[in-house]
């Protein structure tokens, strides 16, 4: 497929060369790759149906002349998963998680690096530079080591240990800079440019952002298989379903530039209809962009400083990404915000126990911001949006997990001739029950839709060592709370039958049951009368949808004291 370089500054195409990184025309930096769309077009649609579902799979739009097999590690067709315990919490059905963890390293910046390298190794390149905070250098590393190709990683000292540990396992030179991830940049650019090496530079690097386009066109295929054809589609139109939102965390906002061009290439090529909005949440403690977005800036201006843990999102002097976005965000919807590190590490717990899913304090900022913006009300419930979990978890650090997340078993020290003596079962018995005494907290839970008690008791016990009883209706929650006298009931008010107002006055008429405190779930607006109903009865009352874990169990917590 025949493709060439385009200037962003002053339109000069030119043939590809990784060792060119200026127009020649204009001096510019800022190329990107274009490609014969129609001619594209045809060729994807004959040949997409007998492809394999990885970053390949897209060869006539990527900037490669013949994709080299003994390359290759699995990259791309990373898993579109509906997010359905963190959509029912949030009230939001149409969330799906893009699972870039999936990847061979476990990062997004997989596509970055297979791509780069295989450019790098069809041009005859063996040497490259490349600064990192931890991520990109690890990816490189794995492709360099599989090229035979030598790999300068220059890495913040802020990086784990365990990280750069990884990247020298695979045969690459790690230079640790004592200093900002701005001045690790510069550095690693001064020793590519004395020595006259390759340099990997963001989003300048032409295959890097077209690396990473291949999430978008990944995205449409898996929103049309999913979902089927977008509303109202007819034959001859355009096929392939796009998200409403994609949302992504971004340090230097390589992934939403990439992402964005993708959609844009299948909208030329006639496969979709629409562009997304666009989303990049940022560390609060460095966050150039939002505070340009917000201030209505045209160029971020840089933090020097970055006061952030989450040092993958801690580029202080994201230059002209900010602006590409910006433009994007203007033109087809979008904005930039920023969490805090608590509030990400918060949604690394709340991903983990809601979907199973253990994501790095980076990708859980996305979900952060994804909460704080479905609290303000920038996005509708209804949306149909997309986020990028970027990478895995590491051994998580006690910072992140803080004190008490163990329990601890200690088993008696002398052992007795006989295994199976009632003194060792009487030691054991007593040792696990200072773990779990006989008494727990008991709740019910009263609600005729199976998922919305699925999801409390989901987070009951993710917190806690509850015991929990269930009734899928009224009449049937009513004997149960007479037979068990449980110390909290959640109720759902919205019930055939027997609703949750009949089995609230049934109970508080009950001298046995009147105080068993009720904290009420509902999906219903309630009127003045029947919030009237409810006045002096119970103890709280929830928008099913709207509340977060940390408010419905301090609800709890508070309630069981």
């Amino acid at each position: 497929m025949s493709f060439a370089i385009q200037c962003l500054d002053c339109g000069q195409t030119e043939p590809y060369n990784p060792l060119t990184i200026h127009c020649p025309n204009c001096k510019s930096q800022w190329r990107q790759a274009v490609y014969d769309y129609p001619s594209a077009a045809r060729q994807l649609e004959a040949a997409l149906p007998a492809r394999k579902f990885d970053l390949w799979r897209y060869r006539e739009v990527l900037p490669i002349r013949q994709p080299n097999p003994d390359l290759y590690l699995g990259e791309g067709g990373t898993p579109l998963i509906r997010a359905a315990n963190l959509g029912q919490m949030l009230g939001c059905p149409n969330l799906y998680i893009k699972d870039e963890r999936q990847g061979p390293t476990a990062s997004f910046k997989d596509r970055q690096a297979a791509l780069t390298i295989a450019a790098l190794k069809e041009a005859g390149i063996t040497e490259l530079v490349a600064a990192s905070t931890g991520n990109v250098a690890i990816s490189y590393s794995a492709y360099a080591a599989r090229a035979g190709i030598k790999l300068w990683a220059f890495v913040t000292s802020l990086v784990p240990e365990v990280k750069m540990r990884e990247i020298a396992l695979y045969g690459s030179q790690v230079v640790k800079v004592t200093g900002s991830y701005d001045q690790v940049k510069q550095i690693a650019a001064e020793f590519a440019q004395k020595r006259g090496l390759y340099h990997d530079m963001g989003t300048r690097t032409i295959t890097s952002v077209e690396g990473m386009k291949t999430i978008a066109f990944e995205i449409a295929e898996q929103l049309t298989e999913h979902l089927g054809p977008p509303p109202g589609h007819q034959p001859g139109q355009p096929r392939w379903r796009t998200p409403d939102w994609y949302i992504q965390a971004v340090s230097g906002g390589l992934g939403p530039v990439g992402v964005g061009k993708g959609f844009h290439e299948m909208q030329a090529m006639g496969f979709t209809n629409q562009q997304p909005g666009m989303i990049a949440i940022q560390a609060a403690g460095c966050a150039p962009m939002v505070h340009a977005w917000q201030n209505n800036l045209a160029e971020a201006i840089p933090v020097t400083n970055p006061q952030t843990h989450i040092e993958t999102l801690a580029t202080g002097t994201p230059g002209r990404s900010y602006g590409l976005l910006r433009q994007e965000m203007k033109q087809h919807g979008g904005q930039f915000e920023s969490v805090t590190d608590e509030e990400a590490y918060r949604a690394m717990h709340l991903l983990a126990k809601m979907e199973g899913i253990s994501a790095e304090p980076a990708a859980a900022a996305a979900f952060a911001g994804l909460i704080k913006l479905l609290r303000a009300g920038s996005l509708k419930p209804s949306d149909l949006i997309v986020i990028n979990c970027t990478g895995h978890t590491l051994p998580a650090e006690p910072l992140i997990l803080g004190s008490g997340w163990t329990r601890d078993v200690e088993l008696p020290q002398t052992q007795p001739a006989n295994p199976h003596s009632a003194t060792e079962q009487e030691g054991l018995l007593a040792a696990l029950n200072r773990v779990a005494p006989d008494r727990f907290p008991r709740i019910a839970i009263i609600d005729d839709t199976p998922d919305a008690r699925r999801l409390v008791r989901r987070i009951l016990q993710s917190q806690g060592d509850f015991t929990i009883y269930e009734a899928g209706t009224g009449r049937a929650g009513l004997e149960l709370v007479n037979r068990e006298h449980p110390d909290l009931l959640i109720l759902d008010l919205m019930m055939p039958e027997m609703d949750g107002f009949t089995v609230l006055e049934a109970l508080k008429s009950n001298p046995s049951t009147a105080d068993i405190p009720v904290i009420v779930s509902t999906a219903k607006e309630l009127t003045l009368e029947e919030k009237s109903r409810l006045q002096g009865q119970i103890q709280a009352l929830l928008q099913k949808g709207d509340f977060m874990s940390e408010e419905f169990l301090a609800e709890v917590r508070a309630l069981l004291r």
